[in-house]
């Protein structure tokens, strides 16, 4: 059961990147994948939660390996986070400007969030309470995924890993820099 799972989500990663779209029949899916249309159905509900499972499966084995410990240095990690959404970008531009683009940004915002640490935050801004850390986590990591999401459907081939690591870096020093009162 589990080999047919990683199947399916092979196919889709593969059939998306391909076809440059999500607009994909389940039977083309399970066909790819050599296992039955019903499948699917049970593992997955339909056809927008496997490709959402396959984009966060993609992510979880290539991306968060890359990335390393939480004391990785913040350019290695936005390195690795830009080369990975490069060399895949069939695959995610069509999963961000198809049916579930929607469920695709949430899924890549809550995986993305486990990368911005209460300690990090706290290192920048100072003794935060636990709802104030969680929110600007969140502002930092819906904001990144903007720009990323930007560069991955707008920017011109090929993309350039390098320009989009710069651009975070540039932000991320305007956002963390001291705030000197008036």
């Amino acid at each position: 059961m589990l080999r047919s799972r990683a199947s399916l989500m092979a196919a889709a990663v593969q059939l998306v990147s391909e076809r440059g779209s999500t607009s994909l029949a389940v039977a083309d899916l399970s066909e790819a994948a050599n296992v039955s249309r019903q499948l699917v159905y049970v593992q997955f509900g339909d056809r927008d939660a496997l490709l959402v499972a396959a984009a966060t499966d993609l992510v979880e084995r290539e991306f968060l390996p890359e990335v390393g410990e939480a004391d990785t240095p913040r350019q290695a990690r936005l390195t690795a986070m830009a080369r990975h959404f490069a060399a895949r970008r069939p695959f995610y531009r069509a999963m961000l400007t198809g049916s579930c683009a929607f469920p695709m940004t949430r899924a890549l915002n809550k995986l993305f969030s486990s990368l911005v640490t209460t300690e990090g935050l706290r290192a920048v801004f100072g003794e935060l309470d636990e709802e104030t850390a969680r929110d600007i986590a969140s502002v930092i990591t819906v904001g990144t995924g903007a720009i990323v999401n930007e560069w991955l459907i707008e920017a011109a081939d090929p993309l350039d890993p390098e320009e989009l690591v710069h651009r975070l870096l540039r932000l991320s020093s305007v956002l963390t820099r001291p705030i000197v009162p008036e």
